[in-house]
Parts: C-alpha cells; sequence; structure tokens
C-alpha cells in the first residue's frame, strides 16, 4: 500500500477538520484558513496563524502532481524541495509522490555548493524553493539551466530565473490522478546529516514511509483526537516520520517556527497540544526557563499534553529525570533511528519503561536488532559492538554510491556506524558514534558517557567530549563546555566534579564554549575538532 492512500483515506473520513496549522510568531498578521486557493482572514492575533484541513491538503498535492504530470514529470523522475517549514511543504512532497516520482528534500542551511552537490548526485529533475533561497539559488541557477527546472513557491515577486509555483498550479485540477503505485516503488531521497563531508542520497520505496507510520503510531498510540507539535524541519526524518503516525490516523499536526521556550509552550497551551517531540536543547532551554521563573506551568493549558518524547541524539538521563520533576504525569519515549532506517523507531525505550531512563531502548515494531565485533560476529551480553538493524524501513540503497552501500548493508542488516551494549533485560544502551571513539592510552574512551556524566552538573547547559591529538597517548579526552545563563563554573570545580569518573575517563582538557549543533540537534563534533584539534597538537608538542 503506498503511503499515498493514507491521504485519501483521511479526505473520505475527515476532509473538512483540520490536519495542519502553522504558527509562526516572529509574523504578527491575522489568522487566515485556506479554502482551495482563497486565504480566508478572520479575527487579528498577536502572531501568524494558517490552518488547512485535509480536503485542501489533498486538493494542493493533486494540484501539483497534475502539473508535475503535464510536463513529463513521473516514475524515474526527482523532484527536489528547498522550503522552510510551511503549510504548502507537505501537500509538495505529496503531489510529488502521488506521480510516482522520488521526492528530494534538501536542508535548508545547505550553501549554494551544497545544493547544487546534492541536485546532481539525486539527479533531480524539478526544484521547488521558497523566498529564504533566492540569493543561494541565483548563485547557482545558470550552471542548471537545461538540467533542473526551477519554480519558485514564494510570495511575488518570482525570480527571472524560475517559474512561479502557485501561478502555474492554481488552474491545475484538484483530482487525484491515476497513477499505480507499489510498496517497491522508489519514493524518497534523504540526505544523511552531512557532519563528516558532503552527504549521501538515502534511496527509500513506498513500504519503508508506510512502516514507518505504523512504527510511530504502534509506539506512541496516536489516535485522531491527538495534536502533535512539530518543531524541527520537515526536510529531516524525525519530524516528519513522527509526524506519520498522526498521519496514519488523520490527527491534526500544529508547525511551529519557533523554537524558543516561551513559543513552544505557548503553542503547546494555545492549540492544546497533547503531543511534542523536542531535541534535547529546546528540552534543555524548556527546563531551564522553568527553573528560573521565565514560564510558569500554572499560566498555561499544559493538563492535555501526554506524551514529550525526545531522539537524534544520545539524551541525558539528568534531563529525562528533570523534566518528569515539572510534568511526572507525561509518558517519557526516547526514539532512536537514523535516515538510513527511515528514521525514528527501529530501537526505542517504550512509554512503559521510564525506569529504564539512560537506554535508548528496545527493538521498535517490525524490528531486529544484534550488536557485532569488527568481524561481524555478535558480541556477549555486556559488550560493546556495533549497532546493527534490520527491518521493513531499511533503505534501499546510497543512490548512485554501490561501495558507500555495500560498507552498510549486508545481508539487510544495516550497520549502524553507533557503538552500543545490551543489559541482562534487553535494553541497548547507546556509547558512541564508532568514528567518535577516542583511544587514549590504549583504553576506548565514549565520549556519550563522559557527556551524560557532565550534563548532570547543575551548571552546565550542554555539552560536547570530543577528541585531541597527544603526543604521549595518542588522544586525549577534551570536554567543550556550555555554562547555563546566570551560572558560574572554573575549570577547577569542573575536574573536581570529574573525580567521580575513573581517572582514565576524566577530560584532559575543559574548554567553556558553545556547542554547536546541526538543525536536528547533532553536536557538530567535526567542526569541533577543526577548532581546537590543530591548536592542541601544537600546544600537546611545546608541553612535550
Amino acid at each position: 500500500m503506498p503511503i499515498t492512500d493514507i491521504l485519501e483515506k483521511n479526505c473520505l473520513l475527515y476532509g473538512d477538520k483540520v490536519c495542519l496549522v502553522e504558527i509562526d510568531p516572529g509574523q504578527p498578521v491575522v489568522e487566515a484558513s485556506w479554502k482551495e486557493y482563497e486565504l480566508i482572514q478572520s479575527t487579528a492575533l498577536s502572531y501568524s496563524r494558517k490552518e488547512i484541513t485535509w480536503n485542501i491538503f489533498n486538493e494542493k498535492a493533486n494540484r501539483f502532481a497534475n502539473l508535475l504530470l503535464s510536463k513529463g514529470i513521473g516514475k524515474g523522475c526527482k523532484v527536489g524541495i528547498l522550503l522552510m517549514n510551511c503549510l504548502e511543504w507537505l501537500p509538495i512532497y505529496f503531489g510529488v509522490l502521488k506521480t510516482g516520482a522520488v521526492a528530494v528534500p534538501l536542508n535548508f542551511r545547505y550553501a549554494s555548493d551544497e545544493i547544487d552537490y546534492c541536485l546532481k548526485l539525486a539527479e533531480v529533475d524539478v526544484l521547488v524553493f521558497g523566498k529564504e533561497f533566492i540569493d543561494r539559488m541565483a548563485a547557482i541557477s545558470d550552471s542548471l539551466v537545461g538540467k533542473v527546472k526551477l519554480l519558485y513557491a514564494g510570495v511575488s515577486p518570482c525570480p527571472d530565473f524560475a517559474d512561479d509555483y502557485n501561478e502555474l498550479t492554481a488552474n491545475q485540477s484538484s483530482q487525484t490522478p491515476k497513477i499505480y503505485l507499489t510498496d517497491e516503488d522508489d519514493a524518497v531521497i534523504y540526505f544523511s546529516s552531512g557532519t563528516t563531508g558532503f552527504p549521501k542520497a538515502i534511496l527509500h520505496n513506498h513500504m519503508s514511509l508506510m512502516h514507518s507510520c505504523k512504527v510511530e503510531q504502534n509506539h506512541h498510540g496516536q489516535t485522531n483526537d491527538d495534536v502533535f507539535l512539530c518543531i524541527p524541519p520537515l526536510y529531516h526524518t524525525g519530524a516528519k516520520m513522527h509526524w506519520f503516525g498522526s498521519f496514519l490516523v488523520g490527527g491534526k499536526a500544529v508547525l511551529l517556527k519557533g523554537t524558543k521556550p516561551k513559543q513552544i509552550i505557548e503553542a503547546i497551551s494555545n492549540e492544546r497540544c497533547t503531543i511534542v517531540w523536542l531535541l534535547v536543547p529546546w528540552a534543555q532551554d524548556i527546563l531551564n526557563a522553568l527553573d528560573n521563573g521565565e514560564i510558569k506551568i500554572e499560566d498555561h493549558h499544559l493538563e492535555q499534553l501526554r506524551l514529550m518524547h525526545i531522539g537524534a541524539q544520545p539524551v541525558p538521563q539528568s534531563l529525562v529525570k528533570h523534566w518528569l520533576r515539572y510534568f511526572p504525569h507525561h509518558q517519557y519515549d526516547t526514539n532512536y533511528g537514523l535516515s538510513e532506517s527511515i528514521g525514528p523507531g527501529c530501537v526505542h525505550l517504550g512509554v512503559e519503561n521510564t525506569r529504564k531512563v539512560g537506554a535508548i531502548g528496545v527493538p521498535g515494531f517490525g524490528w531486529k536488532v544484534k550488536i557485532v565485533d569488527e568481524n561481524n560476529v555478535p558480541v556477549k551480553q555486556g559488550e560493546v559492538g556495533e549497532l546493527c538493524v534490520k527491518g521493513p524501513g531499511v533503505m534501499t540503497c546510497y543512490y548512485n554510491d554501490p561501495a558507500a552501500t555495500a560498507e552498510v548493508l549486508e545481508n539487510n542488516w544495516l550497520h549502524t556506524g553507533d557503538m552500543a551494549m545490551q543489559d541482562e533485560e534487553g535494553f541497548i544502551y547507546l556509547v558512541d558514534r564508532k568514528k567518535d571513539v577516542i583511544i587514549s592510552g590504549g583504553e576506548n574512551l565514549y565520549p556519550v558517557q563522559i557527556e551524560d556524566f557532565l550534563s548532570s552538573n547543575e551548571h552546565i547547559n550542554d555539552v560536547a567530549v570530543i577528541g585531541l591529538p597527544d603526543p604521549r597517548l595518542g588522544e586525549m579526552a577534551a570536554a567543550i563546555i556550555e555554562v547555563k545563563e546566570g551560572h558560574t563554573l572554573t575549570e577547577d570545580e569542573v575536574n573536581e566534579f570529574c573525580k567521580a569518573l575513573p581517572r582514565y575517563k576524566r577530560p584532559r582538557k575543559i574548554i567553556f564554549a558553545d556547542v554547536p549543533r546541526n538543525p536536528t540537534g547533532k553536536i557538530e563534533k567535526p567542526k569541533l575538532r577543526a577548532m581546537y584539534g590543530a591548536t592542541k597538537l601544537v600546544d600537546a608538542q611545546n608541553k612535550g
């Protein structure tokens, strides 16, 4: 069953119900809803709020699909999407899928050369882009002539190197195109996070997308009455695949274009959201705002919020325990996944397992897991090895990269590159990225374990641990520490705190600085290594 069938079903069952709300706290305009292509305005608000129903969602998707088909874009073609989160994003995505073409979402932080690289790697035929990307697209538009058709989906005027998406789709049929799709048909290409260089193109079929819907709904029990607050970028599998659980049952979602603690809490309160998926920095910022009195729970309608879950990066135990002190009745879940396994859920903690906070959990719905050594032999319980996953959501391949595909896919098992261990109850603990392991004096140090320990310090807002060159030990552990606003912390205090760690695990270098994270919340360790690695090597040599 292709995922587009769910959209048709939702229209039959819930056609006139609101399915998507867009909130932009930075744009004070009137409240608005869409009736076909007419914008209906009503009560003035202090921020921008727009909404569409399932019927309008489907009509917009159909109009775009019919436009693409009229231009000869269908099976075998690729359509890129370069947009900030907005009401048009998901209808455009599903419009592509309805044609049988492959949707190719792009990271909105890509520079011009990265956009150009990804378009060529994925062999994109058409790119839809928004107003925020005019300058970046102008820089590469000449090189795309005759190769990539550019459609501008922003406000007027349309740049002269593109055609107007809004104008072209307005007069297209709103009827569903009759394109036969199967589970095995290619559906989407997502790009790896690119933290180790230019990203890889990850190809998935319709079966992967459908399995993602089932996994998310099975884990979190979404119903048609739930309201999901979606904050992360839709180009990433994490945000979209968590939304898929609501999509499967016709539940409403709220797209929030803001990440400040007050904006998140107000959106939950005003829209009566029941589920929110957060990245670690956002959850920590909310807790800080609660601690310092900037936000007061009693001032907001939060009683309906039933589930807060986190993924995309290791989650400090201290953060979850801190959250549950403020919200003791919340369900909580940790979700592990990667774009190669269609996003979150191949491993998850489970809302019933809060006692095991710190683990990433057990195999998810329909997934198998194993932990292997460097010879691909399963390790004993309690030993560290590479985490491998297998299930209907594993990628087809890295598009146009058979060598890279062969490195990670073996007999349908996906080698994740994450080091993990399993306890006596079968719960899996993420130890670190394989490439991030620090070998210091012959000992393996796992930065995530040290980061988790340091995160329990009440003065630390965020922390990253990296390996830096050392002439004697080979590598040493260095901790980059971001101190909470209004708090102070010294190197001596950190070293004293770290005496609770075994001596070989203690960071030998303390750096007070901001911790850079990408849009999906992952620490940008290559950037940190580039910032501090060369200098550290010189310092170490001088000391020697």
